[in-house]
C-alpha cells in the first residue's frame, strides 16, 4: 500500500460514510468516517518515513505502526506538536480534534447514534476546520 492509494481510500470512505448518513445507516456512518481519518493519517505516516527514513533509526517503529488509535497515529506521522499548535490557535479545529480522536476500530462492534455519526462527520470534513483538510497538509 503507498501513499496515494491510502489518500483514495481516505477520501473513498468519507464519501461512503456521506451516503450513509443519508441512508440513516449511522454505526457504518460513523465507522467509515473514522476509517477515513485512519488512512489520512497512515498516508501521513508514509510522508514522514520518506521525509525522515526513521526505520533505519528505530528498529520498532514499523511495529508501532500497526495501530488503528488516531493518537498513536498523529505520533508515528510526527505530527503531534503540528497538531498541539493548530489546535492551539484554532479553537474549533481543538473541538473537532476531541471529536475525532475518540474514533476506534472497535466501533464497528457497537451502535452509533445519529448524532455521534454526524459529529464524526462533520468533525472530520469541515470545511476550513476539519481534521481531514488539516491532516491533507501533511500527507
Amino acid at each position: 500500500m503507498n501513499r496515494a492509494v491510502l489518500q483514495q481510500l481516505s477520501d473513498d470512505r468519507i464519501e461512503d460514510a456521506q451516503v450513509l448518513l443519508g441512508s440513516t445507516r449511522w454505526s457504518a456512518a460513523y465507522y467509515l468516517a473514522g476509517y477515513a481519518l485512519e488512512c489520512a493519517l497512515k498516508s501521513c505516516v508514509l510522508a514522514y518515513i520518506d521525509r525522515t527514513g526513521i526505520i533505519f533509526e528505530d528498529k520498532k517503529y514499523v511495529q508501532k505502526c500497526w495501530t488503528h488509535d488516531v493518537e498513536d497515529l498523529v505520533r508515528q506521522a510526527g505530527l503531534a506538536i503540528e497538531r498541539d499548535k493548530a489546535v492551539g490557535s484554532n479553537i474549533a479545529l481543538g473541538q473537532h480534534w476531541s471529536i475525532a480522536k475518540d474514533w476506534s476500530e472497535s466501533s464497528r462492534y457497537r451502535r452509533s447514534t445519529q448524532l455521534q455519526a454526524e459529529k464524526l462527520c462533520n468533525a472530520l470534513t469541515h470545511t476550513t476546520d476539519g481534521v481531514i483538510p488539516w491532516v491533507k497538509n501533511y500527507w
